[in-house]
């Protein structure tokens, strides 16, 4: 049987596959260019880096919001019997927070290069010039967005962290099927 692009009761559908882990990509690859970024010595690169670290924020972003809205339209397969009760209770809090993070992380910054006093325009993989949000200029919510782009940064990237660690250890331990089921598609006959 053909892949399916739906999720099944058993496996996520291939659009669902696509976005997790193109998602997945850019989050932990915006992670490095973030602290790459920001101790890099040429303001010249540094610069670039940033314009692109924007870029792939916008994807991010665009991309999260995708997937939140596929997620709501197709029910996540139903995890094996092996999965104990507090696991079943933990682990869509800590999808929603994933989520919740993938979203906030992306709208700090582009709240910090709006409140920015420099300001720097911002284009989207040299496209297009996006407009900034309607927030007020100055150097305490220049501060203030920073800060909490950056404490999102490290909350983000350590929840992944578990989440990858949860995955390998369903995979190697428990020797389940919830990892196989993220990476193997669904057909149209489960």
């Amino acid at each position: 049987m053909q892949p399916s692009i739906t999720n099944t009761t058993t496996r996520y559908g291939w659009a669902m596959i696509i976005l997790h882990w193109l998602i997945g990509a850019i989050f932990i690859g915006q992670f490095v260019l973030g602290f790459v970024m920001v101790r890099i010595e040429s303001q010249r690169t540094s610069f670039e880096l940033i314009q692109l670290h924007k870029s792939f924020g916008f994807l991010l972003l665009g991309l999260i919001i995708l997937r939140v809205a596929w997620r709501l339209g197709n029910a996540a397969p139903a995890l094996p019997v092996s999965v104990g009760t507090l696991e079943r209770k933990a682990a869509p809090l800590a999808h929603f927070a994933l989520y919740v993070f993938q979203i906030a992380l992306p709208l700090s910054g582009w709240a910090l290069v709006s409140v920015s006093t420099l300001e720097i325009p911002t284009m989207p993989f040299n496209q297009f010039v996006m407009p900034n949000l309607p927030l007020t200029e100055s150097d305490a919510a220049e501060s203030f967005w920073s800060a909490t782009h950056w404490y999102l940064a490290y909350a983000g990237i350590a929840l992944v962290a578990l989440h990858i660690a949860a995955a390998l250890r369903h995979h190697f331990l428990l020797r389940d099927t919830v990892l196989r089921r993220i990476i193997t598609p669904s057909s149209g006959g489960e």
